[in-house]
């Protein structure tokens, strides 16, 4: 089922462009990940060396007297990818805790941004509203977008796969290279970004994002009868109280989950003609949901079973990956204090 020492063996004369994306292991995996980024690296994963990086440390920004909480969640995020189809004979799974040059970037990165800037930041600012920080936010928090940087950077991913929510993170990175070129020697990547078909996915309260934190999601390891449970209980339109009665499309989350998962678009449009004419109930969508849903879901589920029956050979497989990841972030950096006139006297 695993294989720990692929990247010797495979790696093409050539070397591939570097695809850097990860998560924080808060919780397991959602199908927003799924649709907004996961379905990505699964596609891309042969044609770029793909690292994906399971970031413990960033998640102890909001988690910090949580650390056994991140810590169990790294092996459920790890049954995530390994179900979903990201294969370890072509991706690098990387636990970004102990890569400790990571750390390094980030506090050079520090230097090359101000807090004005990244007080304004707009993932940052919605994150401390949604959170409630005020003026109590963590300082590790706060500056997360640079640690960020740094993990895009000691790579050298060209490509980011993200959510359209994190954009400005790769912008951030954008403006510390440059600065970092400016002020040293140009010799760090700027990375794309790639947002994917469904670039965010609603809540199942209506919110406008999918959130482990919020409480709104479908996880991939949920049950068929939970991820039933949690289809009923959706937000519509409040204002279609009976079948008879025209519904609102537009906002209602049920049509944005099958507008990201039902493979027959022409089915979906018709569903949505109906329901907007009136004459089709909210139960009668739900159900047909459930069903698309349970289509992508079963498989992953299936496939997840089969690896958390064998846990020493995901962290056998996280292993040889975060060995890999070393490797490239130290040669990065060994590159990056030679720019910055910081070797050894």
């Amino acid at each position: 089922m695993f294989s720990g020492g692929h990247h010797d063996d495979c790696r093409p004369a050539r070397p591939r462009p570097r695809l850097l994306t990860g998560d924080r292991p808060t919780a397991p995996l959602h199908i927003g990940h799924y649709v907004g980024s996961l379905r990505t690296r699964v596609a891309l994963q042969r044609e770029y060396e793909t690292f994906v990086l399971i970031a413990d440390v960033q998640a102890l920004t909001d988690n910090f007297e949580h650390p056994r909480k991140v810590r169990d969640n790294v092996l459920e995020v790890m049954l995530d990818y390994l179900a979903v189809g990201l294969d370890p004979a072509h991706v690098s799974f990387v636990l970004q805790s102990q890569v400790p040059e990571l750390a390094e970037l980030t506090m050079y990165f520090l230097n090359l941004v101000t807090v004005s800037h990244l007080r304004q930041n707009p993932t940052v600012k919605t994150e401390i509203a949604q959170k409630g920080y005020g003026e109590a936010v963590p300082a590790g928090f706060f500056v997360y977008p640079v640690s960020q940087a740094a993990d895009i950077t000691a790579f050298g991913a060209t490509l980011v796969p993200v959510g359209d929510d994190q954009l400005p993170m790769i912008e951030q990175t954008h403006e510390i290279v440059r600065r970092f070129g400016h002020l040293y020697t140009p010799v760090l990547t700027e990375p794309q970004a790639l947002v994917g078909r469904v670039p965010r996915l609603p809540g199942l309260d209506g919110r406008a994002k999918m959130s482990k934190s919020l409480g709104n999601a479908i996880f991939l390891s949920d049950s068929d009868d939970e991820v039933k449970r949690k289809v009923m209980s959706m937000y519509t339109d409040p204002a279609h109280r009976r079948a008879a009665d025209p519904g609102t499309v537009e906002g209602n989350p049920v049509f944005a989950y099958l507008d990201a998962f039902d493979p027959d678009t022409a089915r979906v449009q018709a569903l949505k003609e109906h329901y907007s004419q009136g004459g089709l109930g909210d139960m009668t969508v739900k159900r047909h949901l459930v069903h698309v849903l349970e289509a992508v879901l079963a498989p992953i589920r299936e496939r997840r079973a089969d690896y958390a029956a064998d846990p020493d050979g995901v962290r056998t497989t996280l292993r040889a990956g975060t060995r890999r990841g070393r490797e490239v972030a130290a040669q990065t950096m060994h590159t990056v204090r030679e720019a910055m006139s910081l070797t050894m006297l």
